[in-house]
């Protein structure tokens, strides 16, 4: 094939399956910047293969992006245990309509991908590619380096851990918008109960500074600490910041405002009609790209291999 020929088949198979590429690197990594670092590497080796010689190109792109995506997890991992303060997924901005699909929206909450983060490398890779984006064991072997033996057991050990562990939660939709509408609406007033009305007696907030922003270096627990905590936050708002309901990683999430920059980005956990967690990101390194929305995508019914 000609050079320009390969090259432009080249970029168009990659863009062609770039969304469904991000969505498994994101998942992987919880983090939008590496995910995108790991594009733009994949994206190199892919660009020094002839396409003509590659039957499956999503296969092989999938492989390519899960063993750069492993590399990169691996060495997050030893980072993030020197991280200052509680750590929290870097948040996307999604299309209100990703709760539609719920494995998806459930799949990238802020509290899915914390319990992504107690697994191993090898157990997150494994659980993500079966479990979210159902590909079947012995092509995730192959792009692993494992046998499919292997795979199954670690599948099995992950999902066990995961639904031990997971959160029941709403996906982002009317109802819960409203919801978080009606705890800004509360918030601002200063008062206490109209807001504790809104929460669960055993709502939780997790906050995310980085060691940059002001943040709570510790999970604030119960009803009336977190309301106090909510009323507190609000106290110190400058009169120039002002909060905006939006959709962050498939939840109700609100942005707040100060002089057009982002400052602060909380996303609503909300189960039976009540707030059960908050996750809060000020660390700015997390916020310099959330204004982007992200079209995430699980690749539809198509089998691993077309």
């Amino acid at each position: 094939m000609p050079e320009n020929a390969s090259t432009d088949a080249s970029a168009k198979a990659f863009t062609e399956h770039r969304s469904l590429l991000f969505t498994i690197a994101y998942e992987m990594l919880g983090s939008a910047t590496d995910a995108e670092d790991v594009l733009q590497e994949s994206y190199l080796r892919w660009s020094a293969v002839d396409p003509a010689t590659v039957g499956h190109p999503r296969a092989y792109l999938v492989r390519t992006v899960t063993r750069q995506a492993l590399n990169h997890l691996r060495a997050a991992k030893a980072r993030r245990e020197d991280y200052v303060g509680m750590w929290l997924p870097e948040p996307i901005r999604t299309e209100a309509g990703v709760s539609e699909d719920v494995i998806l929206a459930e799949s990238v909450s802020m509290a899915m991908m914390l319990v992504l983060e107690t697994l191993s490398p090898t157990e997150r890779a494994v659980f993500v590619l079966h479990e979210v984006f159902g590909f079947p064991h012995g092509e995730i072997a192959a792009s692993i380096g494992r046998t499919e033996a292997s795979v199954r057991q670690t599948a099995h050990r992950a999902r066990r851990h995961v639904h031990a562990r997971r959160r029941r939660c709403a996906p982002g939709s009317d109802a819960t918008a409203q919801i978080v509408r009606r705890f800004l609406a509360a918030a601002a007033t200063g008062e206490i109960q109209p807001l504790m009305d809104l929460l669960a007696p055993d709502v939780v907030v997790l906050s995310d500074g980085g060691g940059k922003a002001v943040a709570a270096r510790r999970p604030v627990t119960g009803r009336t600490e977190v309301a106090r905590f909510v009323l507190g936050v609000y106290r110190t708002a400058t009169a120039a910041t002002r909060a905006e309901p939006a959709t962050y990683n498939g939840m109700p999430a609100a942005r707040f405002m100060t002089d057009e920059d982002l400052d602060w980005l909380v996303a609503f956990e909300i189960d039976d009609g009540r707030i059960t967690g908050l996750y809060g990101v000020r660390n700015p390194d997390k916020l310099h790209h959330a204004d982007a929305v992200r079209t995430l995508d699980r690749g539809g019914p198509q089998p691993w291999k077309p």
